[in-house]
């Protein structure tokens, strides 16, 4: 019953052959390319690094083909000595090919070798599966002994080169040539070709970029059957054998080329990747974009193998992207966390909100009562923001509320400015939010990219300018002999002196806030940061600069869901950052933020904010926008007669804030 149906499936699928065939006599006489023919001199789209370094090529999608014409003489000999000598001679099937195949497959007690000629390769690449037999080879010879008669041998060996597999991803001998040798096939060298003709018996194992021994073999195969046939002579096969062969580089930092891929077609046009001939200097620094790969992949896959994970460093001076990773591993996920992906930041856009506040006057040091308030939503709905944990602090200064990533303060401090401004400050910071946004907005409840989410923080370390992230430098078109330049893009967003100030209160998160476990990095290096945390565990932030580098991590499940407690951006994201900033920033001498001339540093009594008197039991010296400092001495501690006497400006001091 099951062979009867099975040569029912074998002339129903022959019926429809045959129907096919009489449609394709009609074109055997004129063109048989599958797809657009392969321009000429073309080249790929290179890639390299801020310093010069090879980084990869970003290669066509679209298939080509190649006329016999344009296919080496050397390239048809070759393949046909080593897959099927008597290719002229036969009429699609090699009956002596056959006996050899059958023999071997009676001392294998199994189907190993099937004789296969080249028309009938072809057959079976283009209509059948991969599945060994008895039937499936009997369609295959019928098919092939068809093709004979409607095809020429020209045709059907253009056909063959044009569609046969060559491992990597590369179908076609245009795609192989331009994989593994970034040439078009007329450009290749005997050398080449000899290497090329041994692929397809197993072009997982004998492409170029297979292991060399493998692949040496495989082409002194090819060479000694030419041999063999009087295509070469002895003196030519030694020559081949012994002349060197360079492949192309192997493409590195995958997230990274896909971002310029997708940048040089949205300001190109998607005809740019298939014209080629462009070398792009990215802004990359190849060292710090392999230790991102390598710290995120190494600490991600620490917390679980099912979290993904996202880095994006760049200098905040010039906004250049030094390193950008989308994801643990680009051939299991290439989608772009990086650059693409939008998820809720928690806390990580407190910054700006104080930032903010700060530019409306409000300063570090004034006190606020962390009571939570219920807030109406309208339709007799409340809304009572807690902080994490449900913990209570009371009353803390502005700096304290911010080292302590507390929720209450913020959005008490976000209900004082207004959602408006707040919306239109982030904006000019490069964090596009939705201007119908509600006091949740200060719990970072709205998704953003990691990317915009950085490159809000670039005036932060940058003395107020914004940044805009920059991942091409240069670009230079072979064709036309032409440079474009890509010039760094940076505009003011907020004061150098709110600048200053929101950065000195983020050290203290480094310090003993949410992010203390940086505490001995912060003391080597000056540094500033923030956590981020969703309420319900989901996502991971940290984003921490110097002056010189600015990075930040995300970590969290594609499909969201809980981490679980303790899935904090402080124990997640910030030990992450740590890893890399240390040697990223290890040939770099250390610098600090240096201070505007518009903030001034008063001692204060931390608890009320006032100016400290003597018998404060506690003072600290904090950092105003100038005009905002406080003129009044603590009223607590004997304040009342001082008063009358004007406070004195005292110099910044140099080291960290004193801890909680």
């Amino acid at each position: 019953m099951i062979v009867t149906f099975k040569r029912t499936v074998l002339l129903t699928s022959f019926g429809l052959f045959t129907a096919l065939l009489l449609v394709s006599s009609a074109l055997a006489q004129g063109n048989i390319a599958k797809y657009p023919y392969l321009p000429s001199g073309y080249s790929s789209v290179k890639v390299f690094d801020r310093s010069g370094r090879f980084v990869g090529r970003i290669l066509p999608e679209k298939r080509y083909w190649v006329s016999i014409d344009h296919i080496p003489a050397f390239l048809q000999k070759a393949v046909v000595a080593v897959e099927d000598a008597r290719f002229f001679e036969h009429g699609g099937i090699d009956i002596r090919g056959i006996a050899r195949a059958l023999v071997k497959d009676v001392v294998k007690g199994k189907l190993v070798e099937g004789g296969s000629t080249i028309t009938q390769q072809l057959i079976k690449n283009r209509y059948l599966s991969g599945e060994k037999t008895i039937e499936r080879k009997l369609e295959e010879a019928r098919m092939a002994m068809e093709y004979e008669k409607i095809y020429t041998k020209k045709q059907i060996l253009e056909m063959y080169f044009n569609e046969i597999y060559y491992g990597n991803g590369a179908w076609g001998i245009a795609q192989a040539a331009r994989v593994y040798f970034d040439k078009t096939p007329d450009q290749l060298t005997d050398a080449e070709c000899a290497l090329l003709a041994g692929v397809p018996k197993n072009p997982g194992r004998y492409n170029p970029l297979g292991k060399a021994v493998d692949v040496s073999r495989r082409r002194d195969v090819v060479l000694a059957r030419m041999l063999d046939l009087k295509m070469i002579s002895a003196r030519q096969k030694q020559k081949l054998r012994t002349r060197p062969i360079t492949t192309v580089q192997r493409s590195q930092a995958p997230y990274y080329l896909a971002h310029i891929r997708n940048e040089l077609v949205e300001r190109f046009g998607p005809q740019i990747i298939e014209r080629g001939g462009l070398e792009v200097t990215a802004a990359m620094d190849l060292n710090l974009q392999k230790l991102a790969e390598k710290t995120l992949k190494e600490g991600v896959k620490r917390i679980s193998p099912e979290l993904q994970g996202a880095l994006v460093s760049l200098d905040p001076a010039t906004g250049d992207v030094l390193a950008a990773v989308g994801g643990v591993d680009f051939t299991k996920s290439p989608y772009d966390r990086a650059f693409l992906a939008r998820r809720q930041p928690g806390s990580a856009i407190k910054p700006l909100i104080y930032a903010a506040a700060l530019e409306m006057g409000i300063t570090a040091g004034s006190v606020w009562d962390d009571t939570p308030v219920a807030y109406d939503r309208g339709y007799n709905q409340t809304w009572k923001p807690l902080n994490y944990g449900k913990e209570r602090y009371g009353q803390l200064s502005l700096r304290r509320a911010l080292a302590y990533s507390n929720n209450i303060i913020a959005v008490k401090l976000l209900d004082t400015i207004g959602v408006p401004y707040f919306v239109d400050f982030a904006h000019k910071a490069g964090l596009p939010l939705r201007p119908n946004n509600d006091l949740s907005l200060a719990l970072g409840t709205e998704d953003v990219t990691l990317r915009d989410l950085v490159r809000a923080y670039t005036p932060l370390a940058n003395g107020g300018l914004r940044s805009e992230p920059r991942t091409i430098v240069r670009i230079y078109d072979r064709n036309r002999r032409a440079w474009t330049e890509n010039a760094p893009s940076v505009a003011p967003a907020l004061s150098p002196a709110a600048a200053f100030v929101t950065t000195r209160m983020l050290r203290d998160v480094m310090v003993y806030g949410t992010a203390k476990s940086l505490k001995s990095f912060s003391q080597k290096r000056p540094s500033a940061g923030k956590t981020g945390t969703t309420d319900d565990y989901r996502d991971a932030w940290f984003i921490g600069y110097t002056p010189q580098v600015l990075t930040g991590i995300w970590v969290g499940y594609d499909k969201p869901r809980p981490g679980g407690r303790g899935f904090t951006g402080g124990a997640v994201a910030a030990p992450i950052w740590q890893r890399f900033m240390g040697p990223a920033l290890a040939s770099k001498p250390v610098a600090d933020f240096p201070k505007p001339d518009t903030v001034v540093s008063v001692s204060i009594d931390p608890a009320t904010g006032y100016l400290a008197t003597p018998d404060c039991p506690e003072k600290r010296d904090e950092f105003y926008v100038e005009g905002t400092q406080p003129t009044e001495y603590c009223p607590k501690h004997g304040g009342d007669r001082l008063n009358q006497v004007p406070p004195v400006l005292s110099l910044p001091k140099e080291e960290a804030p004193q801890s909680e």
